[in-house]
């Protein structure tokens, strides 16, 4: 009488497939292996229920089709992030993320529910990031840039293959060996080499010259840093970085320089910034918010995504205020729809980065549309800088400016349905506080500032 078995000869015992045997076991309907490793104990076999066992598989799904799941649930647009591919499934396997039932190992069949599980996941980026590698035309889209300037940072050092693959392009010369990056390392690069420009390198068009062609690598293989370099890289002042140093026995030692001026690894700088929480590994694109509609206030606003949003702000009163970043072809059609209107666009509310929610009541444009070399779309808009205000905290938006109750509607105020001169009471005014009261809240079509105010 057989006293072990292992997954072949359990899931034949019961008279179930193999992978259902193998889900049964993942997902803790039968007790691990018992026996040594991957062998279980015939006790264990035979108290297993096998109509319990084949019914919880409910059919094995595909690399494919897991690899199209996970995609759906990184959302759209996939700015920076290349698709999931069935390999990168055979990665995620690997790594203890989802159950391998079957199949080729490199692109095995997986549990539905499994992978359904882990895109809910809300850190399924760093996962992808930390366990999937990813190929030369992935790190390009992964990094925003074309294939071309990606070749670039590979000629400097930048980075370097974790490993390798080999693909059989058939008709296109057989058998290929291709490098594999660390999705994490090229993720990183933005943080880590701060003197580049990387927004102009993201925004190149098809055929113009890298600007990384203009470096050369270091002949020795030898990337330090200055003290001033490690600051720039976590975003601090140089003294942090001295005080680091002193409190932290474990801060990378100098590898060449002086002691006035002591010189580090940069790898080295970098595991440590990571290791205490000083840098992150960007796994999600930063995104501004649009609520736009028309000026006079007739029909429903629309509310817009922009990723990677660049938002300028003129400190000169007669200029213009503008906002670049990657739309959808959707919400970019319907951008230009709404600016092209003969009432005008508002900027009911905009949410971005690093700024308060700003405002602006009429005079939106979009003065540039176009397709970089790196794929995608990136859409310029451009606004009066005088008109730009605060948003109101209101869910339908509008600017808040200070206003007195005596004032008297002005020509720069074109509110059509008041007759309060577009003034509305609001708890609060952005520029004085409560200060003077009470403060005033003007219409999306109004939005004039204090000192246009005629009492």
């Amino acid at each position: 009488m057989r006293e072990t078995y292992d997954e072949y000869e359990a899931a034949g015992r019961l008279r179930v497939p193999v992978a259902a045997w193998r889900w049964a076991t993942a997902s803790g309907l039968v007790p691990a292996a018992d026996a040594g490793r991957g062998q279980w104990s015939r006790a264990v076999v035979e108290a297993a229920d096998p109509e319990a066992v084949r019914a919880a598989l409910r059919g094995p799904a595909g690399a494919s089709w897991a690899a199209d799941r996970l995609t759906e649930a990184l959302g759209e647009p996939l700015r920076y992030r290349p698709r999931v591919t069935p390999a990168a499934v055979g990665h995620l396997v690997r790594a203890g993320l989802l159950t391998y039932l079957g199949g080729e190992p490199a692109y095995p069949d997986v549990h539905p529910d499994q992978v359904d599980a882990l895109a809910r996941r809300r850190d399924l980026p760093a996962l992808l990031d930390r366990h999937v590698p990813l190929g030369p035309d992935q790190a390009a889209h992964r990094l925003g840039v074309r294939r071309t300037d990606f070749d670039q940072v590979v000629r400097l050092g930048w980075v370097t293959p974790i490993g390798t693959v080999e693909i059989d392009y058939k008709r296109q010369g057989g058998v290929t060996t291709v490098p594999l990056y660390s999705a994490e390392d090229i993720a990183l690069l933005t943080v880590v080499r701060p003197t580049v420009d990387w927004h102009a390198l993201r925004t190149l068009t098809a055929g113009r010259r890298s600007p990384l062609t203009a470096l050369t690598p270091d002949p020795q293989g030898e990337d330090r840093l200055l003290l001033a370099g490690v600051a720039r890289i976590a975003r601090v002042g140089r003294a942090a970085v001295v005080n680091w140093r002193r409190r932290h026995p474990d801060f990378p030692a100098p590898t060449a320089g002086t002691d006035v001026h002591p010189e580090f690894d940069r790898r080295q700088v970098v595991e440590w910034l990571l290791a205490h929480d000083k840098i992150a590994v960007p796994t999600a694109v930063p995104a501004a918010t649009l609520t736009v509609g028309p000026s006079l206030g007739a029909g429903a606003p629309d509310r817009l995504r922009m990723d990677d949003p660049l938002l300028e702000l003129t400190d000169d009163q007669e200029g213009e205020d503008l906002l670049s970043g990657w739309m959808t072809d959707t919400d970019a059609d319907t951008l230009a729809e709404l600016t092209a209107a003969e009432t005008g666009a508002s900027l009911l509310r905009l949410t971005a980065p690093g700024t308060t929610p700003l405002a602006v009541p009429d005079g939106l444009e979009v003065i540039d549309r176009f397709h970089a070399g790196s794929g995608g779309l990136r859409v310029t808009l451009a606004w009066p800088a005088h008109l730009r205000g605060t948003a109101s905290p209101r869910t339908t938006g509008g600017v808040i400016r200070h206003g007195l109750p005596y004032t008297a509607p002005t020509p720069a105020c074109r509110c059509a349905r008041q007759t309060c001169g577009g003034l509305v009471l609001t708890p609060y005014c952005t520029e004085h506080g409560t200060a003077a009261e009470p403060a005033m809240e003007w219409h999306p079509a109004a939005g004039i500032r204090c000192m246009d105010l005629a009492p």
